[in-house]
């Protein structure tokens, strides 16, 4: 039986009149180390309800499997906001948006590119029957009817946004219902009729989402859905960032008013986001209008608690307002946690990416190039090789361009770059010799997770061909990079051009958060103690790698950095200030 109801205009629980004030905290996004000063410090904002998104990509990285480790023991982090006296709103898709590499679907889904995507297409439906059966027996004990924090359910995500599938959505719904989900079940949507329309079903609980214009979205939901309360799912009090774009933020001021006119309607709602946190490795996503823009790694979305878990402004102003219309606790507010002395990371020695490939990932050979998806990559790189049959200037077509981004270089230098979002699919380049070595280091930057090009693939997307002549017989060498122990006996090496790691150590007297900065670096990815921070670029805005504490430890630490450009510089700095770049006005 449900703990939550509903009535006329708002939610009971457990018999009692209760309003949900929560805030959004995706344990996928925090270093496990931290999951539980983030819920206290959402339960000291005065949320009594915390939610969170379930990555299906992540918790299934193959069919038939199930991963509930580490960053992904949700059991763990659900008995956490237990403890911090928090419940809990569960959303675990199977899509969810999020600016989440795939929105969250499994790249394995594309193997087959007839399959209709969110929808009732059986082969769809019958993956997602497979990663249930495997997730929601070790969820059903957290939910509320058995005593613990999860009190309502999410069907979908802004399905309205994308289709009108009813019989996909009564699938889910008959599916958590049949796998032992007795909580509230509830959809939302984007507060516009025929979105509100599209993604509802009938006897579940109907939401919004928005960020302004309160009064005129909560009257569009009242007029949808005739009774019951008034919820908005995602409260927008921030946004994102794409690289090379201004850094979105939005005052204080301004969203504390917005969720003053929102709690004095009476409405529940979820803050979106309450904590950011970070795309940790490779796990951004992308948006797709007129062209392709890669999310950047940072989460921060200017949420009420920072990246690194500090209070900011919002924090201080929302836990004013919501003290006006529940219990906030009468405690002391967080103070901001111990950062890092600066220091300095010396990277004298080097491992060259091109001649190391064959360590780091098995090569598949094939005719065509294949794409990412057909050799069971999910995310990261792949090196492309073979041989160019005839010397001189002529031009490399690839067919169908590239996902997301190309380096091509010819006998080991480099002679150009292609990428998905200026839709370059050619390129002039000089040839030495009859069977000089082709390679294309593609980098995949994140799956598009909203609209229909979701489960585009990555890679070389066709045939290339150079003056013509199709070029066949490749060497594939897919490079997840989870595992960096080959590149061990890294090597002084004073060279700083072309795609390479570089190592470093630094000592630390006592761990605390810190921000990795790399003036002088071009692109690439971070990882410290073999912890994957993530991707850095200077196309900006964002100019630091959030460090989490818990990433670092006493002692000796590595950094490692693969370059995948050139550098001018062999130091990297570790400061005790973010920059998140230039804002947006």
């Amino acid at each position: 039986m449900s703990a939550l109801t509903t009535t006329a205009d708002g939610f009971t629980l457990r018999g009692e009149p209760f309003r949900i004030i929560s805030g959004a905290l995706h344990y996928f996004r925090v270093h496990p180390g931290q999951w539980a000063d983030r819920l206290h410090k959402a339960r000291l904002m005065g949320l009594n309800t915390v939610e969170t998104y379930v990555p299906w990509n992540l918790h299934q990285p193959a069919p038939g499997t199930l991963d509930l480790d580490g960053l992904l023991d949700l059991p763990r982090y659900l008995r956490l906001a237990q403890e911090e006296g928090l419940h809990v709103l569960l959303r675990p898709g199977p899509y969810i948006c999020a600016e989440w590499d795939g929105g969250g679907l499994p790249a394995w889904l594309a193997s087959d590119r007839d399959i209709r995507l969110r929808s009732s297409d059986p082969r769809f439906t019958d993956a997602i029957d497979g990663y249930f059966d495997l997730l929601l027996p070790e969820l059903v004990p957290f939910m509320a009817a058995a005593g613990g924090p999860v009190i309502a359910v999410q069907v979908e995500n802004e399905y309205g946004a994308y289709g009108n599938d009813a019989a996909y959505l009564k699938h889910l719904e008959q599916g958590l219902r049949r796998r032992g989900v007795e909580e509230l079940l509830f959809t939302c949507d984007q507060a516009d009729p025929a979105h509100l329309a599209a993604g509802s079903i009938p006897g579940v609980l109907a939401t919004g989402t928005f960020g302004g214009k309160i009064a005129q979205s909560l009257e569009r939901l009242r007029a949808h859905q005739k009774r019951g309360p008034l919820m908005c799912t995602e409260f927008w009090i921030g946004w994102f960032d794409h690289w090379g774009e201004p850094h979105h933020v939005r005052s204080a001021d301004d969203a504390a008013a917005s969720l003053e006119t929102l709690l004095a309607a009476g409405a529940s709602v979820n803050i979106y986001m309450f904590h950011g946190g970070t795309n940790f490795a490779f796990t951004n996503g992308a948006n797709h209008d007129h062209a392709y823009s890669p999310v950047v790694t940072s989460y921060d979305y200017d949420a009420p608690l920072a990246e690194s878990g500090d209070p900011s402004p919002k924090y201080h102003a929302f836990r004013e307002v919501i003290a006006r219309h529940a219990p906030v606790p009468d405690e002391p507010v967080p103070a901001p946690s111990p950062k890092l002395p600066p220091t300095t990371v010396t990277l004298g020695r080097r491992t060259p990416l091109l001649d190391r490939a064959g360590e780091l990932g098995v090569p598949v050979h094939s005719r065509e190039p294949l794409t990412m998806e057909a050799m069971g990559l999910r995310a990261g790189f792949v090196l492309y090789r073979t041989t160019l049959p005839t010397a001189g200037d002529g031009v490399l077509h690839f067919t169908h361009g590239v996902g997301d981004r190309a380096q091509v270089f010819v006998d080991g230098a480099p002679a150009g770059v292609l990428e998905h979002e200026h839709h370059q699919e050619s390129l002039t380049v000089r040839v030495p010799r009859a069977g000089a070595r082709l390679d294309v280091l593609v980098e995949n930057m994140g799956g598009v997770n909203y609209g229909p090009r979701i489960g585009d693939d990555k890679g070389l997307l066709g045939p290339v061909s150079f003056d013509g002549v199709v070029l066949r017989e490749w060497d594939a060498h897919p490079l997840a990079l989870n595992d960096l122990t080959p590149l061990a006996d890294a090597t002084p090496d004073a060279t700083r051009a072309g795609p390479a790691f570089h190592h470093g150590t630094f000592h630390v007297d006592t761990p605390a958060d810190t921000f990795l900065a790399l003036p002088g670096w071009t692109k690439g990815q971070a990882w410290i103690n073999g912890f994957n921070l993530g991707r850095y670029w200077n196309r900006g805005p964002q100019r630091t790698l959030y460090v989490p504490a818990p990433a670092l430890r006493a002692g000796t630490n590595e950094l490692v950095l693969l370059e995948l450009d050139a550098t001018v510089t062999s130091r990297a700095l570790l400061t005790d200030t973010p920059d998140l770049g230039v804002e947006k006005i």
